[in-house]
Parts: C-alpha cells; structure tokens; sequence
C-alpha cells in the first residue's frame, strides 16, 4: 500500500458568484430539487467544448480507488467522458458517488421535512442553505446548464446502463439533513478579492483541470462562512478520506467521483490523505 499514507442588488448569471453562492451551485446541484424558474435564456453556444477535468489515482498492492472531479451541473456541449476518465471507470468495478439520489418523486418527495421549516405565519418554505442552493441552480440553468447534463448523473447513467454497482459516501437522506443544518452568511455589499471567482471561471477550469479557481473560491467561503465551510467541505472531506483509507483494505478497483470542490484547496481529500501517509497520484 501506498503509505507515503450578495449580495446587494439583482446579479446576472454571468457575474461573481460570493465564495458561499459558488459552492453551494458546484457542490449541491447534484441533490437539489427542481430549480427556480429564471426570466434569463440560456445561452446557446454552437461550439463543442473537450475538457480534460482532473482525475487522481490511489493504489497499493491489490486496490486501486480512481478520484474524479466533477462538475454537478453542465451544458450538453461539454465533451470530457472519453480517453483517460473513460478508460478509468471502464477499468473499474463499481462507482462511488457522493451520494445516490432516489429516482422517484416519491422517494424524494419523503425527504421534504428535512430540507423544510414552518414559519410563524404557518407557511412552509426551504431552510436557508436549500433555498440559497436553490437560486444558485436556477442562476446555472439560465446559462443553459443542467444535472442531467452534469458529470455524476453521466456516470451513474452509464454505470447503471452497464451493470456496474453504484454507491454514495452518505445516504440521501443524511446529507438532506446535513444540508438543511448549514448556516448562511448575512449578506454582503461586497466579497473579498478571493472569494469573487465567476461560473465561467470556475467552468473553465474544470475543463482544464485546473483546480486553482476552485481554491480560491474554498478560500472566500471559508472566509466568509467558517462554520459553513467545516460543515460542507472540511467535515465531509475527512469522513469520504476515511472511507477511502479504509477501502483500501479491500481488493479491487473503484471509481469515485466527487465535486470538484471537494479535491481543491488545504482540506481537499488528497490532503487529508496525505497527512495519513496515502498518496494520491494526479493522471494526465
């Protein structure tokens, strides 16, 4: 084994997302509910993109786990499943996600109370961090992205298409509950420099495998939402590096994709690794 174990006023979807903002659109787009309508229409780009986003491995003797970023929330032009992610998860014996989302209505439907409140007024409305997510997807549909297009519903679709076994890190229904207890910041007239990084920046550089961009948003949110950040980013980091360390016990070969967030920045899950004496090797 490897042991070397805001915001003031309107914004447009185009414009700086806060530190909190961007992480909660890159991180929990693959588990929120429908999003809002918005009024902006999407942007059409004719153009194929070919990303090479960032894909890590982790091996000893006889296991080897692949770790791959992904971006939640895509457009349909974005190519990035084919040579060496392809070749990854096709090697590979199962898929780990962050978590499986139910596929009926029904089944998400019994998750409600955990993402909602009752108001004074006997209103019921989504906690702070949901509805905050909330508007954040509906800001990233408006630039013609979607779950369905991103990265970890391509991967489940493909894997469940082929036989290959598919897990999450946390239940659904936990991660709801996580979730729904993750403060939000007052709002801001304005973001330090670090914790202003665009969509598009972001988007890019996923493309590029880049993880820059995604540290300097980490380190705006955590700036500006400390107990938010531990909550969604640190605290989670560390449980996923466990079940990685502890998987490693195991024979055989895992492909586990997580948002790209999460593999970015002092408390990614190859830094939690890292100090444990576990390597992670960057591919390409």
């Amino acid at each position: 084994m490897v042991r070397n174990r805001r915001s003031a006023g309107r914004r447009s979807p185009g414009k700086f997302f806060s530190g909190s903002r961007a992480a909660a659109l890159l991180l929990l787009a693959s588990i929120a509910s429908p999003a809002i309508p918005s009024t902006v229409p999407a942007i059409r780009a004719p153009a194929v993109v070919r990303a090479t986003p960032a894909l890590w491995e982790i091996s000893d003797g006889d296991t080897k786990i692949y770790l791959f970023g992904t971006f939640h929330s895509l457009d349909g032009r974005t190519v990035w499943f084919d040579d060496r992610v392809r070749q990854a998860f096709d090697g590979s014996d199962e898929l780990v996600l962050e978590t499986i989302v139910p596929s009926s209505r029904d089944a998400i439907g019994a998750a409600g109370d955990r993402v909602s409140q009752v108001g004074p007024d006997g209103k019921t409305t989504l906690k702070p961090f949901i509805a905050q997510t909330q508007q954040a997807i509906g800001q990233g549909n408006a630039l013609g992205m979607s779950v369905e297009h991103g990265a970890d519903s391509v991967l489940r679709r493909v894997a469940e298409d082929n036989g290959k076994p598919v897990g999450g890190l946390e239940r659904f229904e936990d991660q709801l509950s996580q979730l729904a207890k993750i403060p939000v910041s007052a709002p801001q007239t304005s973001a330090p420099a670090a914790a202003s990084v665009s969509l598009t920046d972001l988007l890019g550089a996923w493309t590029k495998g880049d993880t820059g961009a995604f540290s300097t948003m980490l380190a705006g949110f955590e700036a500006s939402s400390p107990v938010a950040y531990r909550m969604l980013i640190a605290d989670r980091n560390a449980r996923w590096g466990e079940w990685i360390a502890n998987r490693l016990d195991r024979p055989g070969t895992v492909f586990v994709a997580v948002g790209s967030g999460h593999l970015a920045g002092k408390d990614s899950v190859q830094q939690w690794l890292a100090a444990r004496g576990i390597a992670s090797a960057r591919i390409g």
